[in-house]
């Protein structure tokens, strides 16, 4: 029921009903107001989603915070190629096997090479370490007032309300200098897991009667390792674990200005407002289905298959059942396969690769080396099962979904904190692309949309009909 003030309480139900009825009369009639014909995008050549025919992105704008790359477009083709994503014109490989080499941990370097554009001195490094870990503790009252106070059945959206919330508890919060909307990013990255950790206790203990234990950062951790001390009742987790959600953060943090999150970030800082409205902004983008939520997608779609397919481990049953997902008879009736495809990403996705890569050996540790191989034949798979059905010849490479969902589950981190886990990481790009628009672009996003309406004459009540 769209209005529900409390079906407990008699004295409501006959205002329900009747508010009910008034609004299916008021949806019924309304349906026509948000229809516009396919013909009318082609006939003004709207580039929906901001791309182009052939896919590519409609160029908005420059930055050189950050690079995905998957296909390069020559004399009007574009052609498939390896994936390549650059933090500040490093790439994200480099970057990822010296962390690994090195047994260190690399999201609080990372942040710094984004924020700063280049890569820290082991002393810039431990300086900024110490900086983090001092603002990692949450103003007084914020989790009393904020976090306990109005718990919600989504933790992105409590991420969004609290990043919103910060704002009452800044001295300064409208000065748009770069100096303080450094101040508040850096703020912002270091309070962010706490917030998101303590946020979900809280759900548990709302919702689903859990005791309620509440922990705070300790300043000689990172950033993956305090994330999982607030988060577990125990405190405890490895070093692996750690490193692992490490690594997960290192490839979530940036992605380019194009997509959804942080264009929405860079399109509410041109309008010169504050930074805590324009990272909720993010966040609000990045709960969505079709983008950071889509890694909770994969796993409903894993489960399914693991649940419907007798032997995961043959490829005719299992090539079988995805075809059914295809044609909607399968999965949640989208006809999509989750964690395959990718706007830019043809051939391959360097997050994906690269999360293979080094979750692999834990996966069989922890016992799950089945699961990994069923997400390895459903990426094998997928892209030939593809174009058979749709008739196409396009590359097809599994996405960073596919597999990130999985690694999450071996760590033991719930399902409701999967996409919140991706807001951690990617408010560090968001962050240096609200500084970069703002510093930079000088002219608030002001596309055009065609108006399809025709004029029509006033009535008055009495003569309409």
């Amino acid at each position: 029921m769209p209005f529900n003030h409390n079906p407990y309480v008699n004295e409501y139900q006959e205002m329900d009903e009747r508010a009910e009825q008034e609004f299916n009369t008021l949806l019924s009639s309304s349906r026509s107001a948000y229809t516009i014909p396919r013909s009318a995008f082609d006939g003004y050549r709207v580039k929906r989603g901001l791309r182009e025919a052939d896919g590519t992105g409609v160029m908005a704008g420059v930055t050189r915070v950050g690079s995905a790359h998957g296909y390069v477009v020559s004399e009007g083709d574009k052609y498939p190629v390896e994936g390549v994503l650059e933090y500040r014109g490093y790439d994200l490989r480099d970057l990822i096997h010296n962390f690994v080499a090195e047994n260190r941990f690399g999201f609080e370097e990372t942040t710094f090479l984004l924020f700063f554009g280049h890569l820290p001195t082991r002393e810039e490094l431990a300086e900024f370490n110490d900086l983090l870990a001092t603002l990692r503790r949450l103003p007084p009252r914020f989790t009393e007032d904020i976090i306990m106070k109005a718990p919600s059945r989504s933790i992105m959206n409590k991420l969004q309300s609290s990043v919103l919330a910060l704002y009452a508890y800044d001295d300064n919060p409208d000065d748009v200098s770069l100096d303080n909307m450094l101040r508040q990013s850096i703020e912002i990255v270091a309070r962010l897991p706490v917030i998101a950790a303590q946020s979900y206790s809280v759900y548990r203990n709302a919702f689903f009667n859990k005791s309620l234990t509440l922990h705070n950062p300790h300043d000689n951790l990172s950033t993956a390792e305090n994330f999982l001390r607030v988060l577990r009742s125990d405190k405890k987790y490895t070093e692996a674990e750690a490193h692992l959600l490490d690594l997960c953060l290192v490839i979530h943090a940036e992605h380019g200005g194009g997509n959804c999150s942080t264009f929405t970030t860079r399109v509410l800082s041109s309008s010169g407002t504050d930074t805590y409205s324009a990272i909720a902004g993010g966040i609000g983008a990045l709960k969505g289905p079709r983008h950071g939520g889509a890694n909770l997608k994969v796993v409903e779609m894993f489960d399914c298959i693991k649940a419907n397919v007798e032997n995961p481990k043959n490829d005719d049953e299992l090539a079988s059942f995805l075809l059914k997902i295809l044609n909607k008879e399968a999965g949640d009736g989208s006809g999509l396969i989750y964690g395959m495809g990718h706007a830019v990403y043809t051939k391959s996705d360097p997050r994906a690769v690269l999360l293979k890569k080094f979750a692999r050996e834990q996966a069989y540790e922890k016992g799950y080396g089945d699961d990994f191989d069923l997400l390895e034949s459903i990426e094998r798979l997928t892209p030939e099962i593809f174009r058979a059905f749709k008739g196409v010849s396009q590359e097809m490479c599994a996405n960073v979904d596919l597999y990130s969902g999985l690694v999450y589950r071996m760590l033991g981190i719930p399902t409701e904190m999967y996409t919140p886990l991706f807001t951690i990481a990617r408010a560090t790009g968001w962050c240096a692309h609200r500084m970069e628009e703002y510093m930079t672009a000088g002219k608030i996003i002001r596309p055009a949309y065609k108006c399809i309406s025709k004029s029509r004459e006033f009535k008055a009540p009495d003569d309409r009909g």
